[in-house]
């Protein structure tokens, strides 16, 4: 096996481990706590990183930088409110609908071009995403659902942002916008549910926050030993890790509508990851 797809494999499997910390996490702790713990830990890592490398603050585009900040601390307070309250399973499909809201704001804001062949697609993801929210259900797993998908959505806009920040900063300083807005933003979220932590509580925090980096570095890695089109599906595994945890841990049980809807989503994003990559359509004046 190829060392880019078995560090794609290692990749989901550290944030598999990252979402039972929060799950665990959440039980005890609200989830803007473990928000900011988790982006106060790993900017103190970036930090040290960007020190030991000499990476330098940029003095240009700024404003985008705290836009990309503001978007990865949404998607991180979406995303873990939806693990904490429903499947970790659910949750993880619901995540990966990220490249279809990818691909939608490649098109509107990078102006990239798309061909016919990828529209083909996109309805399945309409059609797994109806199966997972289950919508004539009324019940408040649709509101949680719903915050899943709206994660996918700060997810995809996060990562269209990257995509523009990268051309002209480095991915420290990226990363350190992404963190530093996310603790930012969560202080004043938690001001009035702070909870100490206990002793489990403090392990469960400062696990997430150096998990999660680990994980970030692999991922990084895979994709500099394997195709970026090999390793996004192989990061699929990542759902069977977070439907095994969910089960051996909470006793979840995944649904016959949560199987269907996960494949529509998967087999969807499959298909836009093999696609071959439009010409950019040159940006009006």
């Amino acid at each position: 096996m190829k060392n880019g797809i078995i560090l794609a494999v290692l990749s989901a499997f550290t944030f598999s481990i990252m979402n039972v910390l929060v799950k665990a996490a959440s039980e005890t702790i609200p989830v803007s706590e473990i928000v900011f713990f988790r982006s106060l830990i790993g900017t103190i890592l970036v930090l040290f990183l960007m020190w030991k490398y000499q990476v330098a603050f940029s003095r240009k585009g700024i404003p985008m930088l705290f836009l990309r900040g503001a978007l990865g601390a949404a998607y991180l307070l979406a995303y873990f409110y939806t693990i904490a309250h429903i499947p970790l399973g659910d949750a993880s499909i619901l995540a990966h609908m990220s490249p279809f809201f990818a691909l939608i704001f490649s098109i509107v804001f990078l102006k990239e071009s798309v061909n016919k062949q990828v529209i083909l697609w996109m309805p399945l993801f309409l059609i797994g995403a109806v199966f997972l929210l289950d919508p004539f259900s009324f019940d408040s797993y649709t509101l949680y659902a719903l915050v899943g998908v709206l994660s996918a959505m700060l997810a995809a806009a996060a990562a269209t942002s990257i995509r523009y920040l990268s051309r002209s900063h480095h991915k420290f300083e990226i990363v350190f916008y992404f963190l530093a807005t996310g603790t930012v933003i969560s202080i004043p979220l938690m001001w009035g549910e702070f909870v100490m932590p206990s002793l489990t509580g403090w392990v469960f925090l400062i696990g997430i926050g150096v998990v999660s980096l680990i994980g970030q570095f692999v991922l990084t890695s895979a994709f500099t030993h394997e195709n970026v089109m090999v390793v996004e599906v192989v990061r699929y595994i990542g759902i069977f890790f977070n439907v095994l945890w969910g089960f051996l841990f909470w006793g979840e049980v995944i649904s016959l509508g949560s199987l269907l809807g996960g494949a529509c989503i998967i087999a969807g994003s499959i298909a836009l990851s093999r696609r071959k990559k439009g010409k950019k359509v040159e940006k009006a004046a």
